[in-house]
């Protein structure tokens, strides 16, 4: 991949970033990342289908809620909209290229500022800008692994956008989501995302949860029929998120989601895009969340990143855990990968991070963590007993009256003689010291 630049260079400190391997000390090259290497049969990019995300690198200044953000990026300093717009994916393709990133994604207003533009308005904005994106593809062939609507920081969404309990503020929302499945569908997008924000409720005092969910689905059902219209052929992900902003959010986890999706006849055409800090906020790990996505065949996407253990919020840190991660790479390799989406870091520099380079950084230690945990998951699944002695566990369901069981052919009656002859069943070791032992072993 070449470095595609604007008229201007925003990172000339740092040029293309290379594997380099594990010996290097150079902190602008990737120790595991090696793009073409063959991991579980296929070459490590294709597993993994990295992207960049526009939001957090390009559009935060790391403001927090008790003040603006200290970080001063030159591609914010156009007066005007359109002007703001091309710097910032001028800057964005020099950094997709120069980080080797196969992919990006957005949401609308990331790539152009809404301010108070009306639907028409802001319709003619994202053909301007969305015209400018299909350059810079066709230049650096860079794809877009997704798009998707922000519908949930403008005012308007205080209550929600699909799930809001006025009808014409659930149309304005139709109207946005509308423009961006156009907009993905022109820049030949591969998926298509769904985050509710603020789809949920602060009081049930005063919400139909009913209603909402009905409508919500319907809602749904009008943007895959008309995506399908048009051309669109990928998957629409829903991602999961317990709280925050909202109380409780309806798509709380994957189960959730899955229930969901089966109830309202949506499962053939959406998945879920998991997100690590989403995960830990819903009490679960994100490996607990692949799996019941992999269980469910709905596993579709991923959003990396990690959070605080001390915080109770949606930290957004770029991943470095190399143990959490490889347990979730064992879940991701079984399951034979992802569905339609990839790795997109939806993480973001440390507030007091405020040099240009520290993006490139926070990516390439990212990108070395996924890339590690991948190689050492398939070792443990291909070398070590792993597998074996999971197989163990469960060997009585393998034959016999187990087998029986599994295949329904036994009664109550017939399980309960079972269970009297029986009597004190052995005791059996869970063995999890032995199976935390592997993992270490192999990285």
């Amino acid at each position: 991949m070449s470095v595609v630049l604007g008229d201007k260079e925003y990172f000339p400190s740092v040029g293309q970033i290379q594997f380099e391997g594990r010996d290097s000390d150079n902190p602008f090259a990737f120790k595991w990342y090696d793009a073409e290497r063959i991991v579980a049969g296929k070459p490590m990019k294709d597993w993994l289908r990295f992207a960049g995300c526009y939001w957090h690198t390009f559009c935060g200044q790391g403001h927090d809620p008790f003040g603006p953000g200290p970080q001063r990026f030159e591609w914010n300093n156009p007066k005007d909209a359109k002007g703001r717009a091309t710097a910032k994916m001028d800057a964005a393709f020099e950094f997709f290229t120069k980080m080797n990133l196969p992919y990006y994604c957005f949401h609308d207003t990331d790539l152009i500022d809404e301010e108070d533009s009306s639907v028409t308005e802001f319709g003619q904005k994202l053909d301007f800008i969305t015209d400018y994106a299909k350059e810079k593809q066709d230049a650096s062939g860079v794809k877009l692994l997704w798009g998707t609507a922000n519908l949930f920081s403008n005012p308007r969404y205080m209550n929600g956008a699909g799930t809001n309990p006025h009808f014409p503020t659930l149309a304005r929302a139709g109207a946005q989501l509308k423009l961006a499945i156009d907009a993905t569908i022109k820049l030949n997008g591969e998926n298509y995302v769904f985050w509710g924000g603020r789809e949920g409720y602060i009081s049930l005092l005063n919400t139909n949860m009913k209603q909402e969910l009905d409508n919500f689905a319907q809602w749904l059902h009008m943007a895959k029929d008309y995506a399908r219209k048009n051309g669109f052929e990928g998957y629409f992900f829903i991602e999961p998120k317990p709280m925050e902003p909202t109380k409780h959010q309806y798509d709380f986890d994957t189960a959730t989601v899955s229930g969901f999706l089966n109830k309202y006849g949506l499962a053939d055409d959406f998945k879920v895009n998991i997100e690590v800090n989403h995960a830990t906020l819903a009490s679960h790990t994100f490996q607990h969340e692949l799996q019941v996505a992999a269980d469910n065949n709905i596993l579709g996407s991923i959003d990396a990143n990690r959070g605080d253990y001390q915080n109770s919020w949606d930290t957004d840190q770029f991943p470095n855990n190399i143990n959490e991660t490889t347990e979730a790479m064992l879940v991701f390799l079984e399951a034979g990968g992802l569905q339609g989406g990839g790795v997109n870091f939806d993480a973001k520099t440390r507030r007091e991070s405020t040099d240009m380079e520290d993006i490139f950084l926070g990516h390439i230690g990212g990108m070395d963590t996924f890339a590690r945990s991948l190689i050492v998951a398939d070792e443990i699944l291909t070398k070590s007993k792993y597998k074996e002695l999971r197989a163990q566990r469960y060997s009585t369901w393998e034959e016999g009256k187990g087998k029986e069981f599994t295949e329904g052919k036994l009664t109550l009656e017939e399980l309960a003689e079972i269970g009297t002859a029986v009597g004190e069943p052995e005791q059996i070791s869970g063995k999890q010291e032995l199976f935390e032992n592997i993992i270490n072993q192999y990285i």
